[in-house]
């Protein structure tokens, strides 16, 4: 690991005491953690960092748990089964360390470059293309006037309604290892999409992962459609309602 890499983590892991501090007394963390509450009171405050050993203990032991939490608590649902995800895809900071987590915890390779549908997916691709250092690419319900050539995929929901996406040609080079980011899988259909514009354009979708699932049969059926790995950072139970979480 170069220093660079060791130092990312290590403040990473303060993110994560620190999120959890911020509900907890010292003694309470030092009892979550196992750490002492002067060690915690040190790394919370800035004046040392953890080890490199032991920054990646608390990022892959507390780091995906504390915050898959902080996500759970903050999603809405009204009275009509409708989900609000509003108060963590417009938190850039949250989804800046999620994604961090997020790639220590499922051990993404680097790909190169990160696609995702328009618009919620948008904010938590963009954090994971900046975790990686590589271009976020987005497919849009509508085409830019200015672009002379699209790759397009069509997925028929039910009769007589159809989804379409449509990715610039050149957003993608044949070969690419491409990692799909999305904030939000029910069905899986927008997932799919992606992965048929992926497959157009010739590229390799090495891992799909999702900021939150709604149960299993969405990403179960995401996984019948590619031979990559499938994950979802949290899940929320599936609805009673079979018209609840209209979201794909």
């Amino acid at each position: 690991m170069k220093r660079l890499e060791k130092t990312t983590l290590q403040l990473r892991a303060v993110s994560v005491l620190r999120r959890l501090k911020a509900s907890r007394t010292y003694d309470e963390l030092a009892a979550e953690t196992g750490l002492s509450a002067s060690d915690l009171n040190r790394y919370v405050n800035g004046h040392v960092l953890p080890g490199v050993e032991r920054a990646g203990e608390i990022v892959e032991d507390l780091g995906r748990a504390t915050l898959a939490a902080e996500i759970e608590s903050r999603i809405e649902r009204n009275e009509d089964g409708y989900v609000d995800n509003t108060d963590v895809v417009f938190d850039q900071p949250l989804l800046d360390l999620v994604a961090g987590v997020a790639a220590e915890t499922f051990d993404f390779e680097r790909p190169d470059a990160v696609l995702t549908a328009a618009t919620d997916g948008i904010t938590i691709a963009g954090a994971m293309a900046r975790h990686f250092d590589v271009p976020v690419v987005y497919a849009k319900k509508s085409r830019e006037t200015g672009v002379s050539e699209f790759i397009d995929a069509r997925q028929r929901l039910t009769p007589g309604i159809e989804i379409t996406y449509s990715l610039p040609a050149s957003a993608l080079d044949a070969g690419d290892d491409v990692l799909l980011v999305d904030d939000f899988v029910r069905s899986g259909s927008t997932q799919q999409l992606l992965l048929d514009l992926a497959d157009r354009a010739g590229a390799v979708v090495s891992s799909v992962f999702t900021l939150i699932a709604v149960g299993e049969d969405g990403l179960d059926t995401v996984r019948e459609s590619t031979g990559a790995p499938v994950v979802a950072f949290t899940r929320l139970p599936e609805a009673s309602e079979p018209d609840m979480y209209p979201r794909t």
